[in-house]
């Protein structure tokens, strides 16, 4: 695992500082300290990263210490933002009503490395990744490692689109520790969103890393991005995955809120209110993490998920990985004589290529994993076809690694290039005239050769309620029920339903034989839940 390790550069800050000013640092550490506050008429404060501040001497900050400041820094931006080329350091101006600076926060630039170690795997995964939290709780630092990472690890086109730059530093050069990611500056936050676009439409980046999405335009820009297959890393104004939901602004960055009515069946099934909330369309980031301190962080592996769960009361549990500890994959055993089964089962049924459901029995011959590459094509809608069909598909960002190629043909004179790389590989192009969900769902049933699909529609049907049945009970365990079983499933739902429980933490095992055979999860004193 990776130590964690902090390099700042304070020579270079306390060049510009006034002498008086320096000779009342000398005494103290700034190892740790987050910034420097010198107001006019005021003493001098340190304030460090765990909340304590020093007031320096007692000599007050007058106009010639301000201005001595300010004469050694490049002028401030629109939004009073400074800095030192080279450096990570920030000096921000709070101005009078006529526009006289009388007040400097010197915020000290840190390089700090081995923050995103317990997050490394999910960060290889090619996924958009969202972080939230509050102010300093090292949002911005962990985009800028892992910036680095991509870049130089992954060997991948990375584009920072860094607003008053707050990653990889002042001046023209970009910082070293970005590694060799792109960097674009933005000369007033207002022109984030088109600067973002402005990234992916000249430069054809792979992955496209944002500071602090924070508005409703910004949220678009970023659909946009993720509709057209880029990778995107971001932070955004609020503090939890909560906070982001109730948020009308950003609210579409996890998919969106709209109010729904149900019949008096569905209701009544749910156990709801006939006016709810529920999530609108697929979010733009397949992750959220919330990063709770500087040592700890709650991870949503699967937002659309966890958007659903948080919006009708189910309980979620986060996965909570603290920064000095190293995260792999290990199986418990009972947890690799779950999985042993479901593989068996798997096995038996690849090898009857029958299943049973409670509506109708079909053979549904098993096809190979697809992958879909797209071009102007909504990724929104695709998503939505893929999840209701319950299709063996994904889509994918690399032409080279895909199976099939869809392209709307109002835009395939743009695609060329894609379109001749294609036949290279001699992938089946299918186009779709519209991005309407009828027509995205035509184009992929006849590019995967689906044929029935009122029976994977029953199908799909009969695991949600499946899927509700085990949410029910995983509420009951979560309430102190020691074990609860479920109602009998076939092989495949049951796996729907174990990935469900191991979710939220909890141990699960198929009981029964035959069509008797459900699942039974296990609670009390035999589960351990994250955290």
């Amino acid at each position: 695992m990776d130590k964690i390790q902090f390099h700042n550069d304070l020579r270079r800050l306390i060049e510009i500082l006034p002498p008086k000013i320096v000779d009342t640092l000398r005494p103290y550490n700034l190892d740790d300290a987050i910034e420097l506050v010198l107001d006019l008429g005021r003493v001098g404060e340190i304030r460090y990263s765990d909340g304590k501040t020093v007031f320096l001497g007692e000599s007050y900050i007058i106009d010639e210490d301000i201005e001595y400041i300010t004469s050694k820094i490049q002028p401030f931006t629109s939004d009073n933002r400074s800095g030192i080329p080279g450096t990570l350091h920030r000096i921000s101006a709070i101005r009078n009503r006529q526009g006289k600076v009388v007040g400097l926060t010197c915020r000290i630039g840190r390089v700090v490395t081995g923050t995103i170690a317990c997050i490394k795997d999910i960060c290889l995964q090619n996924k958009s990744i969202l972080f939230l939290g509050r102010p300093g709780v090292g949002k911005t630092t962990k985009l800028r490692e892992i910036s680095r990472l991509v870049a130089n690890e992954l060997g991948k086109r990375v584009v920072v689109v860094d607003t008053s730059n707050e990653i990889a530093g002042d001046g023209d050069t970009p910082h070293p520790a970005i590694g060799r990611a792109r960097r674009m500056q933005v000369t007033q936050p207002i022109y984030q969103k088109d600067i973002m676009i402005e990234a992916v439409e000249n430069h054809t980046p792979e992955v496209v890393v944002v500071d602090e999405i924070g508005t409703e335009e910004e949220a678009q820009a970023a659909r946009t991005i993720a509709e057209r297959g880029v990778m995107l890393i971001a932070t955004a104004h609020g503090n939890t995955l909560d906070n982001l939901i109730k948020n009308p602004a950003l609210s579409d960055l996890v998919g969106g809120v709209s109010s729904v009515t149900l019949g008096d069946d569905e209701a009544k099934r749910r156990g709801s209110q006939k006016t709810v909330l529920e999530r609108e369309k697929q979010p733009t980031f397949d992750i959220v993490i919330e990063i709770i301190d500087r040592n700890t962080l709650a991870v949503y592996k699967n937002t659309a998920e966890a958007v659903d769960y948080i919006l009708r009361g189910w309980p979620i549990r986060p996965e909570i990985r603290k920064i000095d500890q190293a995260y792999t994959k290990q199986e418990t055993v009972e947890e690799a004589v779950v999985q042993e089964k479901i593989k068996e089962e798997e096995d038996l049924a690849s090898q009857k290529l029958k299943f049973s459901f409670s509506r109708q029995e079909y053979v549904k011959q098993v096809k190979d994993f697809k992958k879909i590459y797209i071009y102007a094509v909504s990724r929104t809608v695709l998503d939505k076809v893929l999840e209701r069909l319950n299709l063996q598909a994904e889509i994918t960002r690399n032409i080279e690694d895909a199976d099939i190629v869809i392209v709307h043909k109002a835009f395939a004179k743009g695609g060329t290039k894609i379109l001749s790389i294609a036949n290279d590989y001699k992938l089946p192009i299918y186009y779709v005239r519209s991005n309407s969900m009828s027509q995205v769902q035509k184009v992929v049933k006849e590019a995967l050769h689906i044929t029935d699909s009122e029976t994977l529609q029953g199908y799909y049907d009969d695991a949600e309620r499946a899927l509700d049945e085990a949410k029910a009970a995983i509420q009951k365990i979560l309430e102190g029920a020691d074990k609860v079983e479920l109602q009998p499933q076939n092989q495949q739902i049951r796996k729907l339903q174990h990935e469900l429980v191991e979710q939220h933490n909890l141990s699960s095992e198929s009981v029964g034989e035959g069509t008797e055979r459900r699942l039974r999860i296990v609670g009390g004193s035999d589960y351990k839940h994250a955290g």
